[in-house]
């Protein structure tokens, strides 16, 4: 009974299926886009046949559907599982057929749409070719003058500018063929063609290059000239004036004057005879690019000014000539003398002022740095009086004259008295520069005579001690070697101090004569040390003997005041100490201490079997090694500070020295490159450099505060100020270095600046209409069959660049004060410096919204005369993110009061990357990727179903991500 049905279900679905198998063959022949136009046409017009076959294919499905219900009907229960999985086999083919044939046909007309935009855009652009080479192709015209040559370049440049703006077209042919070629693989659009395109550009642009710099060198040639001839005729009215003012009986000048006016003028007339024989020179080449015209008139330019210059000469021979005769009659005698006169004028005036300086004997009871001081005075004073040695020489030789005039004896007298009185101040200066040195050399020499003195008492206490026999000449002798061992501590603290004045005795008295004084100091140095040891072991000596004598009084006394001597020099050692040498000379004392200290406690332990029955003896014996060992511990803390005082100072002294080195070989250079106008001494390279090492310099600001606060801790309050003084003037330096870093930035950035229409780029827009490509308003190029809104927008566009630049001008300004507030900040706490984390992060947050602002003005254009401000709002909003990014990166570097750059760094990894922190940045990340999806599915269920509106253009986002939009009125892709 169901044989029928299903011989009928069996055939339906081997017609559906053999159908479907002959179109997807089909498909599959036809399924490329390689090889030429025509043969992807005509696969194009295949895939459109296989299409239009849907119908037919629908229709044998809907047979099987048809079949498999009159079965189903019919059929067993358990015959019903295996149809229905033919059905949803059979329904699966269809749908990948018909998904195939779309798919396809979609992919291959997209190809050819793809190819016939690119060919409309090759056609415009060998159209543009081709007349850019039929304008280039005729020789530039000789021009009548500089301002028809000017003309004639500002053409040449507009034509050059076009070829520069054609190179944005052309870089996206040549990315739309290397992307045709990768699907069609035609040699049409291969490398071949692009390289034969790309030449053809190049070989154009040369081209006009070459018109270009061939009309430039041209027009600036003629330029100079110019500018040299104007110059020179300048300079031809200028002394004509002059010889005018000084011919004829009514010229008010005097005779003298009048000669003087001649004689100037007569050492003008060389410099004119060689300006226009420079002209005369130049004039050739001039002609040679000059139509005949110009080149009649710069001859009879030239011929007028050479008669002018020379009927002046004649004029001047003759006026000179006359003059001369009157002013010998006159006696130009008076003139020299009052010349002289104004001459010793000055020279008793610069007597007064170096006199004025103190040349007195210095006081009796001077300090040395009073001393040097003194020195210095009179050094210089030597010095300037050793400058006016020159003049003296000149009045010597005019004084010489003026003695064979007998009516000029008073005035004689003057010059001999000022002379007088320069050698008197000169010989004064010297005794004074001489007394002054004598004496710091016998201050320096005092520690060396007081050595001696004190190395032949130690001798002579080292002989008499070198056999003592009894217990009263023990006595007698070991206080007194204790009092040579102090002399020792002592004079070795005025011997150590002399290497670290080596400058100042190189400067008062020579490198020769210093390096002996040190040498024989060092040399006294060691011989201290030596006497020293021997003495240290006599009194060892001495202290055993009175071990032997078991006299614990005796041993016990000297060792307690000893010990209180020390803890006095200890405490006096405490204070802060100003600078460097200071601190040096503290620590050299404190060691010295802590030697005398070690030696202190092994004569402590010599007294120890000393101790007899008695329990106070035990006691004052404990108590004084307890009082030793803090003392001892005092004294290692005390050293150890003051080393620390003393490194860290010198550390901060170094790298403050370096950092003013560099900031002054910076602000020389950007200095200099500021002011030489494109000169070329200053390279942009180096300049570049060295701007690019501000932000690592800047950094180290803070560290160099850090240091110097505790610098300014470990030292006395003069101490403390000098060195605010110095980070204070770190800090303005810093700030004139900052003024002119921003002044390079804006001069480097107008000498790169391009013409504003250069920034006009042309660009594959998504709006392309089905004629063909589209640009954007910014290009110069002409295009057609663009809308009547465009027209409209360029009326409307100066309005809305008015509008835009005034609110982005003051968003910027509001933004920029905040900048400033931030970095000004004192950042003493890391809530303070949390605070600036913050507000720089507000500011970055805020830089997308300036960035958009700036772009909806850029896309405008500037508006009449607007380019120069755009460019330099330009040059703002960019020294403002700079300013802001460098701001950002100081913010982990460390600031005084606060934690170091280290631990500021490693907290703020911890904050950032902290497990709450990566929780919240990936909630922030997929929130707006999981709205886009959702906004996605809606705008899914939003297209219209209707077939009339079922286009590839509005569902292919393949071909949507290319500018080029299909035409097609078929059913989208899946």
């Amino acid at each position: 009974m169901t044989q029928q049905p299903q011989e009928g279900f069996s055939r339906s679905m081997e017609d559906a299926q053999e159908w479907m198998k002959a179109i997807q063959e089909r498909l599959q022949i036809n399924d490329n886009t390689q090889g030429p136009r025509a043969a992807l046409e005509a696969r194009l017009r295949e895939t459109e046949k296989i299409c239009r076959l849907e119908p037919e294919g629908r229709v044998k499905v809907d047979l099987v559907l048809q079949a498999a219900e009159a079965l189903l009907a019919c059929c067993l229960e358990d015959q019903k599982p295996e149809i229905l999985a033919q059905l949803r086999d059979i329904k699966a083919q269809w749908e990948e057929t018909v998904t195939y044939m779309t798919h396809c046909h979609s992919r291959i007309e997209w190809v050819w749409l793809h190819w016939s935009e690119y060919l409309l855009a090759r056609d415009e652009f060998y159209h543009w070719f081709q007349k850019m080479t039929v304008a280039l192709e005729p020789p530039a015209e000789l021009q009548l003058g500089l301002k028809e040559k000017q003309w004639q370049l500002s053409h040449a440049q507009v034509l050059l500018h076009n070829v520069d703006n054609q190179a944005v077209l052309l870089d996206r042919l040549l990315e739309e063929a290397a992307s045709l070629f990768t699907r069609i693989g035609d040699p049409s659009v291969g490398g071949e063609a692009q390289k034969r395109m790309k030449a053809d550009y190049d070989a154009v642009k040369a081209r006009a290059q070459e018109r270009v710099d061939l009309l430039a060198s041209i027009a600036q040639e003629h330029e100079q000239y110019q500018a040299s001839v104007d110059e020179f005729q300048l300079w031809l009215k200028a002394v004509v004036e002059k010889v005018h003012s000084c011919l004829g009986r009514n010229s008010q000048l005097t005779t003298e004057l009048r000669l003087a006016a001649l004689q100037d003028i007569a050492k003008d007339f060389p410099r004119g005879e060689e300006a226009l024989a420079r002209l005369e020179e130049r004039v050739p080449a001039i002609i040679g690019n000059t139509s005949p015209l110009g080149a009649e008139r710069l001859t009879a330019e030239l011929e007028e000014m050479r008669m002018v210059l020379e009927k002046l000469r004649v004029l001047w021979q003759e006026e000179d000539g006359r003059l001369q005769g009157l002013l010998r009659s006159q006696g130009a005698c008076q003139q020299r003398i009052r010349q002289l006169e104004a001459e010793l004028r000055e020279f008793r005036q610069r007597l007064e002022q170096l006199g004025q300086q103190g040349l007195e004997p210095v006081a009796p009871g001077a300090t040395e740095d009073q001393l040097v001081a003194h020195w210095r005075r009179c050094s210089a004073t030597r010095a300037a009086l050793a400058l006016e040695e020159p003049r003296v020489d000149r009045l010597q030789v005019q004084l010489k004259e003026l003695l064979a005039f007998p009516d000029l004896q008073s005035f004689s007298d003057h010059v001999v008295a000022a002379i007088q009185e320069y050698q008197s101040m000169k010989t004064l200066s010297t005794r004074l520069r001489n007394a002054t040195g004598a004496e710091l050399w016998q201050r320096f020499q005092r520690p060396l005579h007081e050595l001696q003195l004190w190395e032949a008492l130690a001798q002579r206490l080292l002989d008499v001690t070198a056999s003592l026999p009894d217990l009263p000449s023990i006595h007698t002798f070991l206080p007194q070697i204790e009092a040579a061992l102090v002399e020792s501590s002592r004079l070795k603290e005025q011997l150590a101090a002399l290497p670290l004045k080596a400058d100042l005795l190189d400067s008062v008295f020579g490198q020769e004569r210093a390096q002996a004084l040190l040498e024989q100091v060092a040399g006294a140095v060691r011989d201290r040390d030596l006497l020293h040891n021997r003495l240290l072991q006599r009194r060892s000596k001495l202290q055993s003997l009175l071990v032997q004598h078991k006299d614990f009084g005796a041993a016990f006394e000297p060792l307690q005041r000893k010990l209180l001597d020390l803890q006095v020099r200890m405490e006096a050692e405490k204070g802060l100490q100003r600078d460097i040498p200071g601190k040096q000379a503290q620590h050299s004392r404190l060691q010295a201490l802590q030697g005398e200290s070690m030696e202190l406690g092994v004569q402590i332990e010599a007294v120890r079997p000393l101790i007899q029955e008695k329990s106070n003896h035990q006691h004052q014996l404990d108590q004084l090694c307890s009082d030793h060992h803090t003392l001892q511990r005092a004294l290692e803390d005390l050293v150890d500070r003051c080393g620390q005082s003393v490194r860290e100072h010198c550390t901060w002294s170094h790298r403050l020295l370096e950092l003013r080195q560099w900031i002054a070989m910076v602000t020389q250079m950007l200095a200099s490159y500021r002011t030489e106008a494109g000169s070329g001494e200053t390279e942009p390279q180096e300049v570049e450099r060295l701007l690019a090492e501000l932000p690592g310099k800047e950094a180290q600001l803070p560290l160099m505060e850090a240091m110097g606060q505790l610098v300014m801790e470990k030292s006395s309050p003069e101490g403390a100020a000098a060195v605010r003084e110095e980070l204070r003037e770190l800090e303005e330096s810093w700030q004139a270095l900052r003024q002119l870093e921003e002044a390079a930035l804006r001069r480097k950035w107008q000498l790169r600046m391009t013409p504003v229409d250069s920034d006009r780029k042309l660009v594959f827009t998504n709006n392309i209409p089905k004629s063909g490509f589209l640009v954007n308003p910014g290009d110069a190029i002409p295009r057609r069959r663009r809308g009547a809104g465009l027209q409209e927008a360029r009326e409307g566009g100066c309005e809305d660049f008015s509008r835009l630049f005034g609110n982005f001008e003051q968003w910027l300004q509001t933004e920029n004060s905040k900048l400033i507030r931030i970095i000004a900040m004192k950042t003493t706490t890391a809530q303070d410096v949390r605070a600036r984390e913050t507000k720089l992060q507000e500011l970055e947050v805020r830089v997308p919204e300036g960035q958009h602002l700036f772009e909806n003005l850029l896309r405008l254009g500037p508006a009449g005369d607007h380019s120069e401000e755009l460019e330099d709002l330009r040059y703002r909003w960019m020294l403002y993110k700079s300013k802001l990014k460098d701001s950002g990166q100081l913010l982990t570097q460390s600031s005084p009061g606060g934690p170091t750059g280290f631990q500021k760094a490693q907290r703020w990894r911890r904050r950032r990357w902290g497990p709450c922190s990566l929780l919240q940045k990936a909630c922030r990340l997929a929130l707006p990727l999981q709205l886009l999806l959702l906004l996605l599915l809606l705008l899914l269920f939003l297209l219209p179903a209707g077939k009339e509106r079922r286009s590839c253009a509005l569902a292919n986002n393949f071909a949507r991500s290319f500018a080029l939009m299909l035409r097609y009125d078929g059913p989208p892709p899946t």
